[in-house]
């Protein structure tokens, strides 16, 4: 049996730009946001989420990079690199990092208006942005940005340009957005990098230009983006603004998927388990299949159901493969050819498989 891969991430990464260049937290098409590091706890004892990745199929292309939520969404853990992306002991970041917001915002401001901190004044947009330790002020955030981007804060820069895509804090302004995103990406910030190669091939915002777009994919990856590593692996699989390269695609794939992005785990898992652009491992094919499964890929837990109920590539297991059969479907992800084999398994396995369907749904909805 030969594992299908996924359907075109280019089309899907081009319709997901159209209507979310605007956003302003970033994750792969298939959300994700997402990207963003582990939320700190707070100064109570209450503990902050992590922010919400994107929820679209697990093999589409990756979406805009993060930004802040509008006010009626619950507040967002924010990323600790967005403000301060080189925590050197500081007292303001280890505030931040510990979920001290109110500290935080005390110490920024007196380093803000006194010593004239860039990182403090974007600090202090990030923490207006999302309302940690004071109340959520869009305005007060972008000013705050707007400052130390003037002073020359590439993580400021990216943060203002997300709000002036999204229009919070003041009117949409596209072409500031992207000359601070350019800005921002030329002093080596790889989500500045990764938005704007999106705007390149989305073609509204900028005139598309998907050669100028994987150079900037290209930069964002060498920086170790997963989202950018994805979206160039798909370049490079449909020869999209650089030559076709199997392998440099399952390299990418294989780089993304280290870093825990969904959507490269299962399109890596795909081409491990059919030997494309790598020697064939369905051992490791099938482990990487069951951790997207597990990450509620809809993608995942159709070929993993696959795997299971014909038993290539892994012992055969009835009732756990029609389980993800079941859960993949509930998900949007059908596929007839399980649906007869369903049919075909004693009343007695249905009910397992059933029963097994349930419980996982119930416990990842939680």
């Amino acid at each position: 049996m030969k594992l299908l891969r996924p359907i075109s991430l280019l089309a899907g990464l081009v319709m997901t730009m159209a209507g979310a260049s605007a956003q302003i937290s970033l994750t792969p098409p298939a959300a994700q946001p997402p990207a963003s590091p582990p939320p700190a706890k707070k100064e109570a004892p209450p503990k902050p989420k992590a922010p919400p990745a994107a929820k679209q199929p697990a093999a589409a292309p990756p979406k805009p990079v993060a930004a802040p939520k509008p006010e009626a969404t619950p507040t967002p853990a924010p990323s600790p690199t967005t403000a301060f992306e080189d925590p050197n002991v500081d007292l303001v970041y280890g505030a931040y990092q510990r979920g001290m917001y109110k500290t935080a915002f005390d110490l920024a401001t007196t380093r803000a208006q006194y010593n004239g901190d860039p990182k403090a004044m974007t600090m202090l947009g990030e923490l207006y942005a999302n309302g940690l330790g004071i109340k959520r002020d869009y305005a007060k955030a972008a000013d705050w940005y707007q400052r130390a981007a003037d002073a020359g804060d590439r993580e400021a820069m990216f943060a203002l340009a997300m709000m002036r895509l999204s229009g919070r804090g003041g009117p949409t302004n596209r072409e500031q957005a992207v000359k601070l995103l350019a800005s921002a990406a030329k002093l080596g910030n790889p989500k500045a990098a990764y938005n704007l190669a999106l705007l390149y091939l989305d073609g509204n915002t900028l005139p598309q230009d998907v050669r100028r777009a994987a150079e900037l994919l290209r930069v964002a990856a060498d920086a170790g983006s997963p989202e950018a590593q994805y979206a160039l692996a798909t370049f490079y699989k449909e020869g999209t603004g650089v030559p076709k390269d199997i392998d440099k695609a399952v390299r990418l794939l294989q780089a993304a998927s280290l870093a825990d992005n969904v959507d490269a785990e299962v399109e890596y898992a795909i081409a491990l388990y059919n030997g494309t652009g790598t020697p064939k491992n369905q051992a490791a094919a099938v482990a990487l299949l069951r951790k997207a499964a597990r990450q509620n890929s809809p993608i995942a837990q159709n070929r993993l159901a696959r795997v299971l109920v014909t038993g290539q590539g892994a012992p055969m297991d009835k009732i756990e493969g029609f389980k993800w059969h079941i859960v993949a479907k509930t998900a949007g992800k059908g596929d007839p050819e399980l649906d007869e084999r369903f049919s075909e398994i004693s009343p007695e396995e249905r009910a397992k498989a059933q029963e097994a369907a349930k419980k996982w749904i119930g416990t990842a909805s939680k």
